[in-house]
């Protein structure tokens, strides 16, 4: 009975088109940055300005905000050693201008330290949420549905040879754990049954190593299931599953949280800060900190309107809950134009927000 977890089943052919449809939009479409015109706009660099952009990638973004005015001093902060490396790249072509800093957004403060940047002095910081293509697009990482290889999915690549890979939460999480992982980090509604179909295959079968036996579980469980991306083309049964196990291995919303706090520490008066996001965990985050409704540095997990008519809150109580250092400069958040979309199809969940920040 176990062991139809682990070998795919006699899958059908729907299936498989479906996952080489996948395979194929993935792989034609090369790392492009999303939105750029929409940053620029809203991050306005100008000469002699210093930015920070916290998520480097493959520099996409960061170009274009050099290119845009001169003399500009960008702080490339990226996680992932290749990105790093990519930086440094860039430091060559552009001279005095870039500083490459490789960390997370919770090691920011010790490098921004060295660097000589103090608070409260940065005229721009710009998010772009979620994972790169380029660490899609090499299978080893661990991060592809449709590429085989063994499941790790740690954005900081080698750094912390003790932070555990997917195939460890896998392998050691309890069915409850599991369960709670993919119901809130991936909102995946089968989350039980891929659980415990996990527990009960590392305790009868084997254990759950790479990116294609973990494919190959969800969908033995999804059987029925016939999903579709926001452009209506064939998605994987496992993308949530494999969305909600990076989220977890990376403590990738606690570290979203912290970098929507340090930006209002770093960011002077007048300055602004512009967030790309891919997913409604990563916005609901962003949106908090920036229209309100955080208690004690964390987004409020409950928004005001939600909470019981029965309560009452003095005046200050009810300032705090809905206090913010940020006015945003759009009532609603913006999208991807149709022709980004079709040229770029990653780009399609994006969404952009972007605030001043007040005195």
């Amino acid at each position: 009975m176990l062991r139809k977890y682990l070998i795919p089943s006699l899958v059908t052919a729907r299936r498989l088109l479906q996952t080489q449809i996948s395979e194929n939009i993935q792989t034609c479409v090369p790392h492009k940055p999303v939105m750029v015109k929409e940053v620029l706009e809203n991050l306005k660099p100008s000469e002699n300005q210093t930015i920070l952009d916290m998520t480097f990638g493959a520099g996409g973004h960061s170009r274009q905000i050099l290119n845009s005015a001169p003399n500009i001093r960008l702080l490339a902060l990226d996680r992932d050693p290749v990105a790093h490396e990519y930086a440094k790249e860039l430091q060559k072509e552009f001279p005095d201008q870039i500083v490459p800093l490789l960390g997370r957004f919770s090691e920011l403060p010790q490098l921004l330290q060295e660097a000589a940047v103090e608070q409260n002095s940065i005229d721009g910081i710009l998010f772009d949420f979620g994972c790169s293509s380029m660490q899609f697009e090499v299978a080893e990482r661990g991060f592809s549905v449709v590429r085989n290889a063994p499941l790790d999915m740690r954005m900081d690549g080698k750094r912390f040879p003790e932070m555990p890979t997917a195939a460890d939460v896998l392998a050691r999480a309890g069915e409850l754990d599991l369960y709670r992982i993919f119901k809130v980090y991936g909102e995946e509604k089968n989350a039980r049954k891929i659980a415990r179909a996990i527990v009960q295959a590392r305790y009868g079968v084997k254990r759950i190593e790479t990116t294609k036996e973990l494919v190959d579980l969800v969908s033995a469980c999804c059987e029925e299931d016939f999903r579709l991306d926001l452009l209506h083309r064939p998605t994987s049964l496992a993308t949530k599953v494999f969305q909600a196990l990076r989220i977890f291995v990376n403590n990738e919303l606690n570290e979203i949280n912290y970098g929507m706090i340090l930006a209002q520490r770093f960011v002077k008066v007048g300055g602004r800060v512009v967030t790309i996001t891919f997913h409604s965990l990563e916005d609901k985050i962003v949106k908090r900190h920036i229209m309100g409704n955080v208690t004690e540095n964390m987004a409020n997990p409950l928004p005001l309107k939600y909470v019981s008519h029965t309560l009452i809150y003095d005046q200050d109580s009810l300032e705090t809950l809905t206090d913010t250092g940020w006015l945003s400069l759009h009532k609603h958040v913006l999208t991807p134009r149709p022709e980004e979309i079709e040229q770029n199809p990653r780009s399609r969940s994006a969404k952009l927000r972007a605030a001043i920040r007040l005195d």
